[in-house]
């Protein structure tokens, strides 16, 4: 029989979770180009490896601005962006204004069924740094689905929703919901984060 190992010692190496004690999550996260965002996170950023929801009033209220920098980061590095089925055809000088490489941007037409089988096998895939999808009728199991290929595929996964599904519970890493707020973009309020208290302060993307 092997030597026995003190309970401690793998709580303190994370090998065992503990009821009632809150998991240790790395802070390495990857950075959001917003220093303001990143101090409210819990891993100092985006969770790698996860989901993150961002829950809207309505598209095309300045959320892709938000994940710009992040994906200019990505791309001016030679990591793959893959767009699942948007709603409405990406302006591609914004996006070089922005500093985005479109040759390592893909973007993927789909029907709503198959856009959400799309944005699955594209995170689950392991060949892209992040994933961006605009799933309409993702139920919790899907939603779960997600997580789980975005972790096994190491790769940061956005779905942006309708805010009216913020009262239903959702497996994602991080939940984000955008408030219209005057001289801003959106206002974003932390309404699920993994490893960490809700922040009570709100992140502004400022008008440019």
């Amino acid at each position: 029989m092997g030597a026995v190992v003190a309970l401690e010692t793998l709580f303190a190496a994370q090998t065992l979770w503990h009821a009632g004690r809150s998991a240790k999550i790395s802070a390495d996260g990857e950075p959001t180009g917003h220093a303001a965002l990143d101090a409210l996170l819990p891993q100092n950023g985006w969770p790698r490896r996860a989901l993150t929801e961002l829950l809207l009033p309505a598209d095309g209220v300045g959320e892709l601005e938000l994940l710009l920098p992040t994906l200019a980061r990505m791309t001016r590095a030679g990591q793959p962006v893959v767009l699942i089925a948007p709603p409405y055809i990406p302006y591609a000088p914004a996006w070089q204004a922005a500093g985005v490489d479109l040759s390592q941007l893909e973007i993927v037409e789909a029907t709503p069924r198959d856009a959400l089988w799309a944005f699955e096998q594209c995170l689950r895939s392991g060949a892209c740094a992040a994933v961006l999808g605009w799933p309409r009728h993702a139920d919790t199991q899907s939603l779960r689905r997600l997580q789980v290929a975005a972790d096994s595929g190491d790769c940061l996964g956005f779905a942006f929703r309708d805010r009216r599904h913020l009262a239903n519970a959702s497996p994602a890493a991080l939940r984000m919901e955008c408030v219209a707020a005057p001289g801003t973009v959106g206002q974003w309020h932390v309404r699920k984060c993994r490893g960490g208290q809700l922040p009570a302060r709100t992140f502004a993307l400022a008008m440019h």
